[in-house]
């Protein structure tokens, strides 16, 4: 899938029946209420079925519904890393998620949809946007909202061609996904010799020095679409 579907800020008509069944995870209670009730006001089709305000009551909450989508704020206790996208995904494979946010930084935005991030919505417009981007997320479809699309699309014509080949990107990916070279190795069906390869040629090709590096590179170029 292209960025450009990835970040489509066309209001998504999807509707499931039975009802999506959401998740709020934020630790604050008010807006927790805020967002069920804006949710409840919109249609039949979304169902909150939990709340939470941790990641540990995400895990117990998760584990024990039939979670369709995680509306997921990452400043909730213990949280705060887009790593943590990532450790839900491999935890919760079947819960899509929707990250809600007051960033506008469009490195914030890649990473997010990086990490297994179906949505990300900025929070003034939750009222407009959540809806969409949890029906969309439910269809596995991504959703952003329209400021921040506009901002990545921007973001990312501003850069330079490519220089790294097309298998050096999808190793770039999983590098940045948290693979270890055995791991990248025996997904794409090559030796950790060749991978590590692989590595050593990005790292001279762009003058980098560190894996924190080549994830900022990959960041900055959208090369790790999901």
């Amino acid at each position: 899938m292209s960025i450009n579907a990835q970040v489509s800020s066309s209001v998504v008509q999807a509707v499931t029946d039975p009802p999506v069944h959401v998740v709020l995870a934020d630790d604050h209670a008010l807006l927790r209420r805020g967002l069920r009730r804006l949710l409840a006001a919109h249609s039949d089709d979304i169902k909150v079925v939990a709340e939470a305000e941790s990641l540990a009551s995400i895990a117990r909450d998760l584990r024990g519904r039939d979670a369709h989508v995680l509306v997921l704020d990452l400043t909730i206790p213990y949280g705060g890393s887009i790593e943590v996208i990532t450790q839900l995904r491999r935890r919760t494979a079947r819960t899509q998620i929707v990250v809600l946010t007051t960033s506008d930084d469009p490195n914030f935005v890649q990473g997010a949809l990086t990490a297994g991030a179906m949505g990300v919505v900025l929070k003034q417009f939750a009222d407009r946007d959540l809806a969409p981007a949890i029906r969309a997320a439910a269809v596995n479809e991504r959703y952003v909202s329209p400021l921040l699309a506009s901002r990545l699309s921007g973001f990312h014509r501003t850069l330079p061609d490519e220089p790294l080949t097309p298998r050096e990107v999808e190793v770039l990916r999983l590098i940045a996904l948290g693979y270890t070279s055995v791991e990248i190795a025996n997904t794409l069906g090559l030796s950790p010799r060749t991978i590590e390869s692989h590595r050593a040629r990005m790292h001279r090709t762009l003058a980098l020095t560190t894996r924190a590096e080549l994830v900022h590179y990959a960041l900055r170029r959208g090369l790790l679409s999901i």
